[in-house]
């Protein structure tokens, strides 16, 4: 059967992946810092990539599309990197005259910087091809240096992206290279502060130890001191470890790596400095919201509250600051809660038992993170799916249209471009529009709502595809059709009169939770269609494929997705007969 694609990106969100209007790179280490990009070259050849020679301080960088935070590429990986959607800020370790190049379709990026002195090899990013260029000591014009990742493999010190002067030696992780000498074997692949010194040749590759993993363990765990229970790195700052786990009385450690290598222990609980090596931690039995710096050693376990109403207030919601609307709990996630609901323009916070004493607010919109006492969230007139997760305090605005009509129109129906053909709108989801039976022509068709080309949804796809805003018209083989659309997502079908399957358009065919989502996905899945043997595929939001797993679909699984940056999602779900899909966010 013909595979259909269904139920995927809301409208829009595939303009991210084709050609950017601009490219600039933004930050305090540029000329113009955070206030505005400096726009990158586009190459003659290839229209995503761009480059620039610019003059960078010690800072942060990000690269990002039209001179807007929309669509914005980062990670904490220099001197290449692959940035991601909403990543992290770029670091410019030293100040220097870099040539910047960017591949707006792939996020890879490439800072290098003006110098006589690079590191070239199979251990290297450039592999023999390229040199990667060092750093030249600011107190000493012989001295070179650069942290960058390699992998196992040799490497060689070389002047002017040349062989004419060029050092190496057998000596590893230090030594003195000599001209013309041996292949350096750089093992393990690791991150390293590489010098070198060229008028001596003596070099030095420190290994820099990075955390992976941080977890927990212990008899106080879930799995004793035989299995680890992992936390996950925040994204504000990268020595902050969080997680939510379950104790009972006993003892526990934290350590890297899932090795005794590097591990800390304490004395005190709840809260204490960690020691290296130390003793272990006396844990009690309850649920708790561990954190721990690895950088201050600095550890806590705050209890999880079971509570009964999670509300929210403030001059934004109907109830004023006066009175709570209280949001509906998840039923088999008793820590998130939702509710659709109509705001003003104002502000607003979330609390607990219709009271003061835990409460959660933040300067961020449409999502962010609450914390107690936080800021008033400023909000937007507009009707909202709001979600918040009372251990975390994340929380998500999702903004809903409901239009009045929508309708199709193009040469392949009877009113041509002049006229729409309306369609019905789902007594229960505002978001689907039908029409059971419609006589189409060869010809082109596009959607559009409230008979205006203001909101319009095209693609090239037939006879099902993901309509975008202002796509190309959709090609259409004459014939009798049910047509669908989900004007959430932009997702329609032109299929058989007597088809069932545009109910899998519909919201409730699967739902997801939590959404934002932190560490995992619950897919619940409600159609009989999209059971069995099933392949799940997460694509960032510039529709790069993240994460692949297959999965025995029955009513629920759950999919792991600590790893996985901040930001928009859209998870891909096929069984060879169907694609279903939905918008997710992915906090830290």
């Amino acid at each position: 059967m013909k595979l259909r694609l269904l139920f995927s990106l809301i409208f829009g969100a595939l303009l991210t992946t084709g050609f950017s209007q601009s490219v600039g790179i933004i930050g305090s280490a540029t000329p113009t810092g955070w206030d505005s990009d400096t726009d990158m070259v586009q190459d003659v050849d290839s229209a995503h990539i761009w480059t620039i020679q610019i003059q960078l301080i010690q800072g942060a960088v990000k690269f990002r599309q039209d001179d807007a935070w929309t669509v914005n590429w980062g990670t904490s990986e220099f001197p290449v990197g692959v940035g991601t959607q909403d990543g992290s800020d770029i670091p410019i370790p030293a100040p220097g005259l870099f040539t910047v190049t960017f591949n707006s379709q792939t996020g890879a990026y490439k800072f290098s910087v003006a110098s006589d002195i690079g590191i070239i090899g199979s251990a290297t990013p450039g592999g023999w091809d390229e040199d990667t260029n060092m750093f030249q000591d600011s107190l000493d014009a012989n001295k070179y240096w650069l942290t960058l990742r390699l992998v196992a493999g040799d490497a060689k010190f070389r002047q002017n992206d040349a062989w004419a002067a060029n050092w190496g030696s057998i000596d590893f992780p230090s030594g003195t290279g000599t001209q013309d000498g041996a292949n350096i074997p750089v093992t393990p692949a690791a991150k390293y502060n590489v010098t070198f010194d060229k008028s001596t040749g003596v070099y030095n590759f420190e290994e820099i130890t990075e955390y992976n993993q941080i977890s927990l363990i212990g008899d106080g765990t879930a799995g004793g001191w035989d299995a680890d229970t992992y936390l996950t790195r925040d994204n504000a700052n990268p020595n902050v470890w969080k997680g939510n786990v379950s104790l009972t009385d006993g003892e526990a450690k934290f350590r890297a790596n899932s090795a005794w290598i590097l591990n800390w222990g304490g004395t005190d609980f709840p809260t204490d400095t960690a020691v290296l090596n130390g003793p272990n931690i006396p844990v009690d039995s309850g649920d708790y919201q561990v954190t721990f710096n690895i950088e201050t050693l600095i550890y806590t376990f705050v209890p999880i509250i079971p509570f009964t109403t999670i509300g929210i207030i403030g001059d934004a919601t109907p109830g004023g600051w006066d009175a709570d609307t209280d949001m509906d709990q998840d039923p088999t996630l008793p820590y998130i809660w939702r509710k659709r609901l109509i705001l003003t323009d104002g502000e607003a916070k979330f609390r607990a038992e219709n009271d003061w004493i835990f409460n959660w607010g933040a300067g961020d919109f449409p999502s962010g993170i609450g914390t107690q006492d936080g800021a008033n969230i400023p909000v937007p007139a507009g009707e909202y799916k709001i979600t918040f997760n009372s251990i975390t305090g994340e929380y998500s605005f999702e903004e809903l249209v409901v239009f009045g009509t929508v309708g199709i129109i193009g040469t392949a129906t009877a009113g041509g471009w002049d006229t729409d053909t309306d369609m019905t709108k789902d007594l229960v989801d505002e978001s689907f529009w039908y029409i059971n039976s419609i006589d189409l022509l060869a010809g082109e068709a596009k959607f559009r709502a409230e008979n205006a080309w203001t909101v319009n949804w095209g693609a090239t796809g037939f006879p099902s595809g993901i309509g975008t805003q202002d796509g190309p018209n959709i090609p259409v083989t004459a014939g009798t059709y049910r047509v669908t659309i989900n004007t959430g997502t932009g997702e329609y079908e032109f299929g058989a009169p007597s088809s069932s399957t545009h109910s899998l358009l519909k919201d409730n065919s699967i739902s997801i939770s939590p959404n934002p989502a932190k560490d995992v996905l619950n897919i619940s899945v409600n159609a009989q269609e999209l059971k069995g043997e099933t392949s799940v595929i997460l694509f960032n939001n510039m529709g790069q494929q993240v994460l692949t797993t297959t999965v025995n679909v029955q009513d629920r699984v759950s999919i792991p997705v600590g790893s996985l940056m901040p930001g928009q999602y859209t998870v891909h779900m096929s069984n060879g007969k169907y694609i279903v899909g939905k918008k997710v966010v992915i906090v830290k």
